[in-house]
C-alpha cells in the first residue's frame, strides 16, 4: 500500500490537534492517546476514501469523534469508579494557582451538555471555524454558534465569572470563554 507523501505529512501535522480534542472528550490522557492512535490507524487504512483538496482536519476530527462515540456505546454498560473513591486516591493537589483554575474549568466543562461541550472544544480549544465544526458535527453553522454561545454563558455561570481574565492566565480557558472577534474560514 503506497500512501501519498502529502497525505502522510498532513496526517502527522494533525496529531497535536487530534490529541487535544481527544483529551477534552475523554478527560484521560491515556484513553485519549488510544483514541488518537485508533483514529490514525483508521485514517491510514482508509486513505483512499479521503478526497484530495478537501479539509483533512475535519475528516480526521470526524473519524475521532465517531470512534469516541463508538467506544462510549461499548462502555455504556460498564461502571467505572462510580463513587469516585479510586480517583480521589489518585488525585494530586495542584501546586500552582493556574492548575487549580484549570481543574475548576475541567469540572465546569464536564457539566455542560455533550453537544455544547463538543462545539465549544472544537471552536474554542481546537481553533476550528464554525463552519468546520458544523461539518464535523453534521449540523448547521447557526446551531454550532448557538451551542458555543450557550456553553460559554453556562461556563461563566458555573465558574461565577464576570469576565475571562477572572479565570487566570491560561489561554485554553480564555479561548473557551471568549467570543472570537474574527474567525478564519477553511
Amino acid at each position: 500500500m503506497t500512501v501519498p507523501e502529502d497525505f502522510r505529512e498532513r496526517l502527522i501535522e494533525s496529531i497535536p490537534s487530534l490529541r487535544a480534542f481527544a483529551v477534552s472528550l475523554c478527560a484521560n490522557s491515556s484513553r485519549a492517546d488510544d483514541l488518537v492512535q485508533e483514529t490514525l490507524v483508521k485514517a491510514w487504512a482508509n486513505y483512499q476514501s479521503f478526497e484530495a483538496g478537501t479539509n483533512m482536519r475535519a475528516w480526521l476530527f470526524t473519524i475521532l469523534r465517531n470512534e469516541f462515540y463508538s467506544q462510549m456505546r461499548k462502555r455504556g454498560r460498564e461502571v467505572e469508579d462510580s463513587d469516585g473513591s479510586y480517583a480521589a486516591r489518585l488525585a494530586i493537589h495542584p501546586n500552582q494557582h493556574g492548575h487549580m483554575d484549570m481543574a475548576d474549568f475541567r469540572v465546569a466543562l464536564s457539566q455542560l451538555p455533550d453537544d455544547q461541550r463538543e462545539a465549544l472544544i472544537l471552536v474554542g480549544a481546537s481553533g476550528l471555524s464554525y463552519e468546520e465544526a458544523a461539518e464535523i458535527c453534521q449540523c448547521a453553522v447557526g446551531t454550532i454558534k448557538s451551542r458555543v454561545s450557550r456553553a460559554r454563558t453556562r461556563l461563566a455561570e458555573i465558574l461565577k465569572l464576570d469576565r475571562s481574565d477572572d479565570f487566570g492566565p491560561d489561554r485554553s480557558a480564555e479561548a473557551a470563554l471568549t467570543m472570537p472577534t474574527s474567525r478564519r474560514v477553511g
